[in-house]
């Protein structure tokens, strides 16, 4: 009797622990684990590191102020004929094209990516917005402009959903390498840095020699009574002069030469500096006011004495597309990419390219040779415009 019930106690064992399994596998270890109504993923990650490609070439599409709403939302100053049937989904074909044509091997977004008042869900619109780079693969990485917020979600929700997207390289902010967690002690959401390696199996595919710098402008804020948009503050600039002093010492320590990582960096709002206009050089278009903080807080003169930063992209004035040079650092709008966002009827949505070339030694790439840029509108042609060389390692490009 007591053999018999052993028995029968062992198989129901063995049945409980066939079902668990089966549950175990169909439920969780398979892509069918339910959360109320969503499915859970795991993040998809694109090929890292980063790195320039094997003809020393490395792109990078700039897309500022898409100002996407749920994705049907009415586009602002087209053309009257256009109007009718214009809405977000102008701006997602527009980035497709975009994509299909310039192949690039990384994405900026620069902000306002997403018009916040437009929607009452900031994560569908973010995942329409960002959605032909998720759907191409490609790494990208975004900041945030002053509209962003203005939805469902804070700046630091924001950013760490965006951290978690598919393909994205974005990050909430700095990792303190002391705690491994991210730093709190620095203002703003979405202050990191990604680093670019060389050419796979070349003596420069473990090296990192281009730095991509992201900054968070800010959104408004109110000074002495007044209101005005957001600006860098000293804290980040702290970690920027820190991040870029750790690279090149790197860089020092493993080569003879001394010469820095080149850099660019990437953020929304313009600094001052660009509306009181003391270019040495300007190239494109100024077609509007330039809007920006009435604070100053020491952005050109920390980029100009690290002497990295050879040139930053930035958004906001959706009419203006120049490059300008300011003591020797360009600074080079995106122009309006967005139909959501404000514009000028007859003046085609814009994106612009950043290409960095590797200099050929007698058998050898021998780092970043030169950054050019250009910019392609939305027409039937995707016409390719402004062609300019921003940098070169040899000296002045002009």
């Amino acid at each position: 009797m007591q053999s018999s019930q052993t028995w029968i106690q062992a198989l129901f064992y063995l049945a409980l622990i066939t079902v668990s399994l089966y549950f175990l596998q169909f439920y969780i270890l398979s892509d069918r684990l339910m959360v109320s109504h969503h499915k859970v993923t795991l993040k998809k990650h694109p090929n890292l590191p980063l790195r320039f490609n094997s003809d020393g070439t490395f792109k990078i599409l700039q897309v500022a102020d898409m100002h996407y709403g749920t994705g049907l939302t009415r586009c602002r100053d087209v053309l009257t004929s256009e109007f009718e049937w214009c809405s977000d989904l102008n701006t997602t074909l527009f980035l497709k094209r975009m994509i299909d044509a310039e192949k690039p091997d990384f994405i900026a977004f620069t902000g306002d990516n997403i018009f916040g008042s437009s929607t009452n869900d900031a994560a569908e619109s973010l995942f329409k917005a960002f959605g032909p780079a998720m759907a191409a693969r490609l790494p990208w990485a975004a900041v945030l402009g002053n509209h962003d917020q203005e939805s469902t979600m804070t700046r630091e929700e924001l950013m760490s959903f965006i951290s978690l997207m598919d393909y994205s390289l974005s990050q909430p902010n700095p990792l303190d390498p002391t705690k491994q967690q991210v730093t709190t002690n620095i203002d703003g959401f979405g202050n990191y840095d990604l680093r670019v390696r060389g050419p796979p199996g070349s003596h420069l595919a473990n090296q990192t020699i281009l730095n991509l710098f992201f900054l968070d402008s800010g959104d408004r804020a109110v000074v002495d009574g007044f209101k005005t948009y957001g600006w860098i503050k000293e804290s980040q600039l702290s970690w920027l002069r820190g991040a870029s002093k750790e690279h090149n010492q790197e860089k020092y320590e493993s080569e003879v030469s001394t010469s820095p990582i080149p850099s660019l960096a990437f953020f929304h709002i313009p600094i001052p500096e660009i509306r009181s206009g003391q270019f040495r050089e300007i190239f494109g278009q100024y077609s509007e006011h330039v809007a920006c903080s009435m604070v100053n807080s020491g952005v050109l003169k920390t980029l100009v004495s690290m002497g990295d930063v050879k040139a930053v992209f930035i958004g906001h004035d959706h009419l203006n597309d120049f490059c300008g040079n300011l003591d020797g650092v360009w600074f080079c709008y995106g122009g309006g990419f967005g139909y959501h966002g404000y514009g000028r009827a007859g003046w085609p949505r814009r994106g612009r390219v950043i290409l960095a070339e590797l200099k050929k030694g007698k058998s050898e790439w021998m780092g970043v040779g030169s950054i050019k840029t250009w910019k392609r509108i939305d027409d039937k042609k995707l016409t390719k415009f402004d062609e300019q060389i921003l940098w070169t390692s040899s000296g002045h490009p002009f």
